[in-house]
């Protein structure tokens, strides 16, 4: 150990949000806890850069204040949030329709009773379900059996129609992945997530999250630029040569660091995503609406600068395209024709500002799908993140937190 620096009881690995939750709780239950990060900045997938005045968050990422862990962790005022509109706006052969619920935005009743958006069938089916999700408690729908969200849709009486009109092109953004293969139980969650809480970013970025975790430790607790290299019998050696001793490591690093350290732990496939970041001279759509596309042409789209104005410099417009699966020579040219299109404007004349690709973005979640799995592999050895829960910031910090109980459980008092 560094000279000058305390033995921790619990060494934990990445400062991601997992890592950061797992630390909180220990730190609260009186533990001595050190967090080491290999890059220079806390947050994992959860990042914000600055760049030419802009801010681009390291892949397009939404902020949803139900989840739980989020409201117990954080002081929501303090992170300046910024809303979307409510609902989405599908871009259709017919031009762009909205859909959301009426209750919220009345004036999109004249979308929804004429039929254009989806017919009578549908609507029913949409009320019910969103009655159902919103209202029933989560044990409820954790305990449902499951499907795949595909199936599920069809279930609850929606057309093939509308599926593939809303749901598929939606949920492909939600989910990365464009066959509605993903857990029903988790798609209800999600789905009920989103009807009672509201979607938003900080204006200083969705990096702004982990910072304000990382705020809330002692001084000291988060090492930054210290990548760990490998397990110790009694701890952990770093890329430096350093050891740091501890009673209990706890690895929340991405799949990849996790299995590079603990090669018995399973991880499920990843799904990446690219986000294109295009900065045109004036925004192509005054309102902070998410957009999606029948054609699935991208994931999703929106103009972040209309969501938060900080997120471009005055004067300038800051726009988020994401599409599944890495970038590829040609693809953005591709997509410029199909932004033009939806946002009825010429984007060949906009500037790339950035691309930023997310390899291991979101985790795989096919029926059947554990919500939960215990993070001990081993005495004194804990793994957690969104591959151990679910994948959302709900899901890699409940996983933090189990592993701070599974810790505070197994660790002899002193």
């Amino acid at each position: 150990m560094t000279a000058g620096r305390c033995s921790p009881d619990v060494v934990v690995i990445g400062a991601g949000v997992a890592g950061l939750a797992c630390a909180q709780d220990l730190v609260a239950a009186g533990v001595a806890v050190q967090v080491l990060e290999a890059s220079d900045g806390v947050g994992g997938r959860m990042r914000s850069d600055r760049v030419d005045g802009f801010v681009v968050d390291r892949g397009f990422q939404v902020f949803n204040t139900s989840y739980p862990q989020v409201r117990r962790r954080l002081a929501l005022p303090g992170l300046d949030l910024r809303p979307f509109s409510p609902g989405v706006l599908v871009h259709t052969e017919a031009g762009r329709r909205r859909l959301t619920h009426p209750g919220a935005r009345p004036s999109t009743l004249g979308d929804l009773v004429s039929g254009r958006v989806a017919g009578p069938r549908d609507l029913a089916a949409l009320g019910a379900l969103a009655a159902s999700d919103a209202l029933l408690p989560p044990t409820r729908l954790k305990r449902r059996s499951d499907r795949s969200t595909r199936a599920a849709l069809a279930r609850a009486g929606f057309t093939d129609a509308f599926v593939e009109r809303f749901f598929r092109p939606f949920l492909s953004g939600v989910f990365l992945e464009d066959r509605l293969e993903t857990s029903a139980r988790v798609f209800h969650l999600v789905w009920r997530s989103m009807l009672r809480g509201t979607l938003c970013l900080p204006a200083d970025g969705v990096g702004a999250v982990p910072r304000a975790l990382a705020g809330a430790l002692p001084e000291g607790v988060v090492r930054l630029g210290t990548p760990v290299e490998r397990l110790t019998d009694d701890g952990v050696g770093t890329a430096a040569r350093e050891t740091v001793p501890a009673r209990a490591v706890v690895v929340a690093t991405g799949p990849g660091p996790a299995v590079a350290l603990m090669p018995d732990v399973s991880v499920p496939a990843y799904r990446a995503v690219t986000t294109y970041y295009h900065a045109p001279a004036q925004s192509p759509l005054h309102e902070p609406t998410l957009m999606v596309d029948v054609r699935r042409r991208f994931l999703n789209t929106c103009v972040l600068s209309e969501v938060a104005a900080s997120y471009a410099p005055s004067g300038r417009a800051l726009v988020a395209t994401s599409v599944l699966g890495a970038d590829a020579e040609g693809r953005e040219a591709g997509l410029r024709e199909a932004l033009s299109e939806v946002y009825e404007t010429d984007a060949a004349r906009w500037d790339l500002l950035a691309v930023r690709t997310v390899p291991e973005a979101l985790p795989a979640m096919a029926a059947p799908q554990e919500l939960t799995r215990t993070t001990r592999v081993a005495p004194g050895r804990y793994v957690c993140g969104d591959h151990r829960a679910t994948g959302s910031v709900q899901g890699a910090m409940a996983s933090g937190a189990r592993a701070a109980r599974e810790v505070l459980r197994d660790l002899p008092r002193r």
